[in-house]
């Protein structure tokens, strides 16, 4: 009769099961064989490594251990599934290869104890890949049943507060953060292979710059001063090109106190790289054949579906500056509008008002349109190019109009995957530009940036003309794995506190 793994319905079965399974624990401890006790296994294969390669493994005698995910008891012989890092296999335990005392501790066993199996490979009449055990040790005792196996684990609160259920119960969770590791590991490659060094910076900070954020605040007791938790790796990653390292790159995690949606989580992961004698526009190209080849290396394809489009990322992706980007999909050409007063009248036409904080510029008004009318339309790869110098306090003036500046963003279905300058190296615009940055933290814009003494005297010593990149981590995962929440890339994502 088959056994029933059922999770239980009621807070009463539930404490039934656990007074059970823990008394089948008080009982082996008693005959002296706690299971936790037991403090190596050896592995000799795995379960999806068996399966692949058969032919080579038929009669052949294995050991594995993982975690039962079901099982069946048919008189003289119980057949179980158990899960490993690859996949799952079947066991097969029959009465006449084990001890009587073996297969009556076997019949005790519950779903989702870990146990280690020695036997060998063979296929059942029915066809399925098995190992014939002639032991089974058991590894680890569960004390909780596992959600209920027809039904899975599905709500997300639960998935993203107990990760560790998630990724025992949903294979694809495993993939995709498999698949997260892979393209990090790609790009540490793809930059390593560039002749880029990686290093780290502070993650603690006495002031707050980089990006326009809002940072988090923490206070060092033996210093008995306040420190941020770092909102981008940018202003120490520039001074070491400043100090002759070329080519640098960080890829760490980010802070900023802000909202939380499906593509914002207080903490994320960035990577940061600077080039001397580089610009944007080589920066465009470094990204985008990063993250084709990422693509093409980890999924085989440059076509991949997310957020219901289906995405293509073969390279030669189309780069409209801000102003033609707004033109083509909102209608007005600020290009042709000279005054700020005209330009804060067309975004007003739009239905767009700018920020309290913002001054009411021509700069201010190009961006605000473009955030609220044109981001949304933007599915396919597209780099948008020349970003007002208002909202771009680290990046150069653009020669051609000094309004702009030489920046892009990445965007992707309707998100932002990265942000890249010509790198600011003027000491006395920086500083006008974070004077500007500081007036507007005087009138209540707690994400503008601060006056950084120590950043304008590194410039003061030279900055080679640089391009800079910084890219988020967890939104390419995003679009490699089809996840529609930045929560599916983040194996611990932030989650309000249960009362």
């Amino acid at each position: 009769m088959a056994e029933d793994n059922r999770a239980p319905e009621t807070q009463e079965e539930l404490s039934e099961i656990l007074r059970v399974r823990r008394e089948k624990l008080a009982s082996l401890r008693e005959e002296g064989r706690d299971p936790f006790t037991i403090t190596k296994f050896h592995r000799s294969d795995y379960s999806q490594d068996i399966k692949d390669d058969f032919e080579n493994y038929e009669n052949k005698t294995v050991s594995l251990a993982g975690r039962v995910m079901a099982k069946r008891g048919m008189g003289k012989a119980i057949f179980a599934d158990i899960q490993d890092v690859k996949g799952r296999i079947q066991l097969y335990i029959r009465a006449d290869s084990v001890t009587p005392e073996e297969f009556a501790d076997f019949r005790k066993v519950d779903v989702g104890d870990i146990v280690g199996a020695e036997g060998y490979v063979f296929k059942t009449r029915m066809g399925e890949i098995s190992i014939h055990c002639g032991k089974v040790t058991l590894l680890s005792k569960s004390l909780r049943p596992l959600p209920e196996k027809f039904h899975g684990l599905t709500d997300r609160e639960t998935r993203y507060r107990q990760r560790y259920l998630d990724l025992i119960m949903n294979p694809e969770v495993m993939r995709n953060f498999r698949l997260r590791s892979a393209f990090i590991r790609h790009v540490r490659d793809f930059m390593d292979s560039r002749g880029y060094i990686e290093v780290e910076t502070p993650v603690l900070n006495t002031i707050s710059g980089g990006a326009t954020a809002r940072p988090f605040i923490t206070h060092h007791n033996t210093l008995d001063i306040d420190m941020y938790m770092r909102i981008a790796t940018e202003l120490p990653l520039k001074r070491l090109i400043v100090g002759g390292m070329e080519r640098v790159y960080e890829i760490g995690r980010i802070f900023r106190n802000e909202g939380m949606d499906t593509k914002h989580n207080p903490e994320f992961t960035t990577i940061e790289l600077y080039e001397a004698y580089a610009d944007f526009n080589d920066m465009m190209d470094l990204f985008e054949e990063l993250l084709s080849s990422a693509a093409q290396k980890l999924l085989g394809t440059y076509r991949v579906t997310w957020q219901g489009q289906e995405i293509d990322l073969t390279p030669g992706w189309p780069r409209l500056t801000m102003a033609e980007a707004v033109k083509k999909y909102a209608g007005v050409d600020f290009m042709a509008i000279e005054t700020d007063a005209e330009a804060v009248a067309a975004a007003k036409a739009l239905g767009v008002e700018l920020p309290a904080t913002a001054d009411p510029t021509w700069g201010n008004a190009l961006y605000e349109v473009f955030d609220r009318r044109v981001e949304e339309q933007l599915i396919q790869p597209t780099f948008i190019t020349m970003h007002p110098v208002d909202v771009s306090p680290l990046a150069k003036r653009s020669a051609a109009d000094p309004r702009l500046t030489e920046r892009f963003e990445l965007f992707i279905c309707r998100s932002e995957m990265g942000n890249a300058f010509s790198e600011l190296n003027d000491p006395v615009d920086q500083r006008r530009r974070f004077e500007k940055q500081m007036e507007l933290r005087a009138r209540g814009d707690e994400e503008a940036g601060m006056l950084d003494e120590d950043f304008l005297t590194a410039l003061e010593y030279a900055m080679p003309p640089t391009g800079g990149l910084g890219i988020g981590i967890d939104r390419c995962v995003m679009l490699l794995t089809g996840s529609d929440s930045i929560r599916e890339t983040i194996l611990f994502p932030t989650m309000r506190p249960l009362e």
